[in-house]
């Protein structure tokens, strides 16, 4: 996640997340739930841990990753409503869900393991069907599934576009790679409408062999909020995806009165609330009331000399398989722009959960009696 607090959210590059904003441009959800959006096509989610072929493993991958970007980018809202910045989660912000289908359980623990700069680390899994998908900041993302093949996947930048005709949406640009430890790696290219040509929210990608560029496998061409044809190396067609018509299904939370205050929807109800009602003023003062506390509490930790422990990850110094994969295509792992590498911790979640998360500490620092 890239930007500064004082940019336009015109110019905005990276997402959303990280300006600030007058509350009628806010969501309705924090920066935690977005990692959901990766599994709401459980087909697709589930698909490359069945195909034993590795290229054709591969683009599966990206049908999966192509097919995610709607959502991801909309926060889930329907395109012509327009974007809505989410809220900025809090340190400690956590958000579970799941979802059951005839493919076994489909498992997501986000949380937001630091505030400056601001990282949201996420663990989502399917054991049944064998596949998993692991990162942070939503910027870096590890996939494997069956078959012991590891993807990297980061993901492109982001400018809001539209302004000032009233409807914004998002227009990835740039390139980016996704690269498989079987070898192959997937060239991303992402464009927008320029004043004299081109087309809005525009892709092309390419899946070739390591170091045989010049005779790829597959193709991939169109649109990531509309349409994407995907061709062999000889041109034909072997897939197609509508994302106009592409159904989804969302994940599920626990509902709100069993829920821990430091959970996403929880902690921030008030706000949900009145943003829902068109409140503003509540609003400011719900969102003020959170954001002061949270300043309060990092005060409190750094005269203290007090370091805050995440629940369900950990921070480690290095991930090797990432750096493995991302040095295929001459990228570093960024861990100083992170705070660290963020690792799940099985041991802890498979201990169970354990409400209250933090005692009798909340977010918006009361504290329950007893």
């Amino acid at each position: 996640m890239r930007g500064c607090e004082s940019m336009s959210i015109a110019t905005i590059s990276g997402d959303l997340s990280n300006i600030t904003a007058p509350p009628f441009v806010l969501a309705t959800q924090s920066t935690v739930e977005f990692p959901a959006y990766w599994a709401e096509h459980p087909s697709l989610f589930n698909a490359p841990a069945q195909e034993p072929d590795p290229a054709k493993h591969a683009l599966l991958v990206l049908r999966w990753f192509l097919a995610s970007l709607k959502n991801q980018q909309y926060g889930g809202r329907d395109e012509k409503d327009g974007v809505k910045k989410p809220l900025n989660a809090f340190l400690g912000e956590v958000f579970l869900a799941s979802r059951g289908s005839e493919d076994g359980d489909t498992r997501l623990v986000s949380e937001q393991v630091s505030h400056h700069p601001p990282v949201t680390a996420c663990y989502l899994w399917n054991d049944k069907e064998g596949v998993r998908a692991e990162g942070y900041t939503c910027q870096e993302i590890s996939f494997n599934g069956n078959y012991d093949e590891d993807f990297m996947i980061p993901l492109p930048n982001v400018k809001v576009k539209g302004i000032m005709s009233g409807t914004p949406y998002p227009e990835l640009m740039g390139t980016c790679h996704i690269v498989s430890s079987s070898g192959f790696v997937l060239e991303i290219d992402f464009s927008g409408k320029g004043f004299l040509s081109g087309k809005k929210n525009s892709v092309d990608a390419t899946l070739y062999r390591d170091g045989d560029k010049k005779n790829p496998l597959y193709t991939a061409s169109g649109q990531w909020n509309d349409k994407i044809v995907f061709q062999d190396g000889d041109g034909k067609e072997v897939d197609a995806i509508n994302l106009k018509t592409l159904q989804f299904t969302p994940m599920k939370v626990e509902p709100l009165d069993t829920q821990d205050p430091w959970e996403s929807r929880k902690a921030w109800a008030g706000i949900i609330d009145a943003l829902n009602k068109g409140d503003m003023q509540r609003t400011v003062s719900e969102k003020s009331k959170v954001e002061e506390a949270q300043r309060q509490q990092r005060k409190m930790e750094e005269a203290k000399g007090l370091n805050w422990n995440g629940l369900f990850f950990n921070n480690e110094s290095n991930d090797p398989v990432f750096e493995k994969l991302a040095g295929v295509v001459g990228e570093k792992l960024a861990a100083d722009r992170t705070v660290g590498v963020w690792k799940f911790d099985h041991e802890k979640w498979n201990k169970g959960i354990e409400r209250p998360f933090r005692g009798n500490l909340k977010p918006e620092g009361r504290r329950n009696s007893g």
